[in-house]
């Protein structure tokens, strides 16, 4: 069996000519008989903005030119079959099978403990929950299929690859299916697979990103819940590069996951000092009668938290502690344990500023001839965010080194400013540099790889997302 791509032929890129030779030589996965349907879903760079974006922030993010493509096929037998040619470790299964009559579950709390409880195939959640989000929110046939997924989105750096797998998914099913859906809601139906069935907390960015980013332009989204806001396209001075710093990250980590609790802690208690009418509505959850800041810890002005709020708020606090006076939270995502003690100041803070750092980042990068003073500026706001999740514990050493190495070459190697990625904890530098710097950048990579002992890699280029590629259906001949 042969596919023929004809219709693909002005998209000749290097990844996607892999994924073509990878689907030709898993030919014998599919039917001979019936089509496929193809998508495509690039992972991002997380420029500004980061963790505050579940605290309302703006975050500018560059989705890249790494992607990840699904092709997806009806068929006959009562299973979906998932093929993948990377998963993220060594003892996960590359193929798996689930009949049908396995994934007919009550809610989204049973999909999540029957597709996570065995490691070797969790991996299948990101996949299988975009399937179960569609199926549930707008009437999807439970039915057998077959899905191949090819990725050079690296797994575990920070840049979103499993964004990049449940809307390219999502988009693959959407073609099959003759649905058409907006970008906007495909991310917020592939965070709600993530939230819920993947079990991690994470916001909208990476999804945002990945379905509706522009080539070379930086997404910039409120996210109050999911505003998307004009692109900002990069001035020619300046490009964005990315180094893996070869320490692993995982959205579903504690550390992650504690920075979230604590900043939706600290919005807690300024309600109850800003005397806000409270509700509890649920075991440990509540909702916010909110005029001043609309329920978000980012309409804060940085000032009024320094003389009204910040002093007040606790360094730390005990989950037992806080529901014992407060009775619960507004995040629907997370949970708090009653017997940790988390970082309540530092968290609740960083979506103060950063919310500030990225409005003064967009206004900097709003004349295309960028001058010296605006790239200093530029990165010294990279510089303070990095600081900022250091500080609530989201660093590491490797993104550290990074960071201080970037600083330390400095303008002489055409490099302004560094911070760590998405959810921190590991994964990935953002890179500021002027065009042209690729040779310096790299060369700092190769430095800290020499120091660390730690295979490294340089990312870079721009994509559109998903959206814009849309889905395609191809025929065996």
């Amino acid at each position: 069996m042969t596919w023929h791509f004809d219709q693909f032929s002005g998209q000749t890129t290097a990844g996607f000519s892999y994924f073509l030779t990878a689907l030709q030589n898993n030919a014998t996965f599919f039917d001979q008989q019936r089509p496929l349907w193809l998508a495509r879903a690039p992972g991002r760079l997380d420029l500004m903005g980061g963790i505050a974006d579940y605290s309302g922030a703006l975050v500018l993010e560059l989705p890249l030119a790494l992607a990840t493509w699904v092709a997806a096929q009806p068929a006959e037998e009562g299973m979906i079959t998932i093929r993948s040619t990377v998963t993220g470790g060594a003892t996960e299964e590359p193929e798996v099978a689930f009949p049908l009559d396995t994934l007919t579950y009550q809610d989204y709390a049973a999909a999540h403990a029957a597709l996570t409880a065995d490691p070797t195939r969790s991996w299948c959640a990101y996949v299988l929950g975009a399937l179960l989000v569609l199926q549930r929110e707008h009437g999807f046939p439970l039915q057998g299929l077959r899905l191949f997924i090819y990725s050079e989105v690296p797994v575990g750096k920070g840049v979103s690859s499993s964004a990049a797998l449940e809307v390219a998914t999502m988009q693959a099913l959407c073609g099959l299916y003759q649905f058409q859906m907006e970008g906007r809601q495909i991310a917020l139906l592939c965070q709600q697979a993530e939230n819920l069935i993947v079990g991690a907390p994470c916001g909208v960015m990476d999804q945002m990103t990945s379905a509706c980013g522009e080539q070379d332009s930086l997404l910039a989204l409120l996210c109050q819940p999911a505003e998307l806001q004009a692109s900002v396209t990069l001035p020619p001075e300046i490009e964005v590069w990315g180094i893996d710093s070869g320490i692993r990250h995982a959205v579903t980590g504690a550390d992650y996951g504690s920075v979230r609790v604590g900043a939706f802690m600290g919005y807690r208690i300024i309600a109850e000092l800003a005397g806000l009418k409270v509700e509890q509505t649920d075991k440990d959850r509540v909702t916010i009668e909110d005029p001043l800041w609309q329920g978000y810890l980012a309409n804060i002005s940085p000032s009024l938290w320094e003389s009204s709020y910040r002093d007040r708020v606790p360094l730390h606090i005990s989950g037992a502690d806080f529901l014992a006076r407060y009775q619960g939270f507004t995040d629907h995502v997370t949970k708090i344990d009653p017997e940790r003690l988390y970082a309540v100041r530092r968290p609740t803070a960083h979506p103060i500023y950063e919310h500030l750092r990225v409005r003064l980042f967009r206004h900097l990068l709003a004349e295309q001839t960028v001058s010296e003073e605006q790239l200093l500026l530029l990165g010294e706001l990279m510089y303070q965010s990095h600081a900022s999740y250091s500080s609530c514990g989201l660093g590491s050493g490797g993104t550290d080194r990074l960071v201080e190495m970037i600083r330390e070459a400095g303008t002489a190697a055409s490099v302004y400013g560094a911070k760590i990625t998405g959810g921190g904890s590991g994964g990935t530098v953002a890179v500021l540099a002027r065009r042209g710097a690729y040779e310096q950048v790299k060369r700092i990579a190769e430095l800290y790889s020499q120091e660390s002992g730690l295979e490294v890699e340089v990312l870079g280029g721009s994509s559109h997302g998903a959206v814009a590629w849309s889905s395609h259906m191809i025929a065996a001949q």
